[in-house]
């Protein structure tokens, strides 16, 4: 596997994401749910925010795991990066309380 792709589950991706659990003794994740992908096949499925992985055990899926991690990460620093820039904007408009 040199090509490895990362995104987000579509609704598409429900059968696979169910065969993969299946083969994973796992219940297919729900929610937010990055996926990754090699030669059009998924290889393994994070749900975000919470949630244990599943992969197939029938590949090598642990850097691929730790690749949707290290992803997952990053979405959650960008979301609280948000989060923080939204509150400074809103501090400049606040009018000071009156005594």
């Amino acid at each position: 596997m040199t090509n490895i792709t990362v995104r987000r589950a579509a609704f598409s991706d429900q059968s696979a994401l169910a065969r993969l659990a299946a083969l994973d003794s796992a219940s297919p994740p729900t929610g937010t749910v990055l996926v990754a992908e090699a030669d059009s096949r998924m290889l393994a499925a994070l749900p975000v925010g919470s949630g244990r992985p599943i992969a197939d055990p029938f590949e090598p899926t642990a850097e691929v795991v730790a690749l949707l991690e290290l992803r997952a990460a990053q979405l959650a620093e960008r979301r609280e990066g948000r989060r923080g820039l939204v509150d400074r904007v809103r501090s400049i408009f606040r009018t000071p309380a009156r005594a």
